[in-house]
């Protein structure tokens, strides 16, 4: 599998539009069930408003929703970055944290969008589980019998090279997202299929 996505897709990278981590981290904490494109769309202006976590945690609810609106959950998400821009200012300079319990204890942040910070700011041995990674993982047979993102994160990087975890992640969400989709997973246009347990147990049906 590493073999394959290292010549097929050498290179891997969020398709989140950010220029420093305070802005990742924002794109993330609202990408969560809404798609990258949508995500792309909103920020622009919303980074312009408020391009760090001091002007962010000065604004109010009201500004922030106005320029949020069209994703998911806006109520939620405005919240959350309130929360989380606060927490920057008050408790870390602004800065965003290098570290797992530190993300963690911002408002917004939870495993999955801390590792990604973890993975891609600060290329750490991180491995976040989406929706995609959860899929492509089981069917592919990179995890077994696993029952949450939690018990995928664990099964992933006990098996993938610590130095290869920030890519792998990208990989199998890119994978997940063009390719191994839900619904329709496109097994003919796929180079993995010869070990893919997904596809055996399929092609054994016909």
């Amino acid at each position: 599998m590493i073999d394959w996505f290292e010549r097929q897709m050498p290179v891997a990278q969020t398709e989140l539009h950010y220029e420093n981590p305070f802005q990742l981290l924002v794109a993330v904490i609202l990408s969560a069930q809404c798609t990258d494109k949508r995500i792309n769309m909103v920020t622009p202006a919303l980074f312009e408003a408020f391009p760090d976590a001091f002007s962010m945690a000065a604004a109010s609810s009201e500004e922030i929703f106005e320029l949020i609106k069209s994703v998911s959950y806006p109520n939620n998400k405005t919240k959350s970055l309130m929360g989380m821009s606060r927490r920057l200012a008050e408790e870390f300079n602004g800065e965003v944290p290098s570290d797992m319990n530190a993300l963690l204890s911002l408002p917004g942040v939870g495993r999955k969008t801390a590792n990604v910070i973890l993975s891609v700011v600060f290329n750490h041995a991180a491995m976040a589980v989406d929706t995609h990674v959860f899929r492509v993982s089981e069917r592919l047979g990179l995890t077994t019998n696993s029952r949450n993102p939690l018990q995928t994160e664990r099964q992933l990087v006990r098996y993938i090279p610590e130095e290869k975890i920030p890519v792998a992640h990208h990989w199998l969400i890119l994978h997940g997202r063009y390719v191994c989709k839900a619904r329709r997973p496109d097994c003919l246009n796929c180079g993995l299929t010869g070990i893919c347990r997904y596809y055996r147990r399929e092609a054994t049906k016909e």
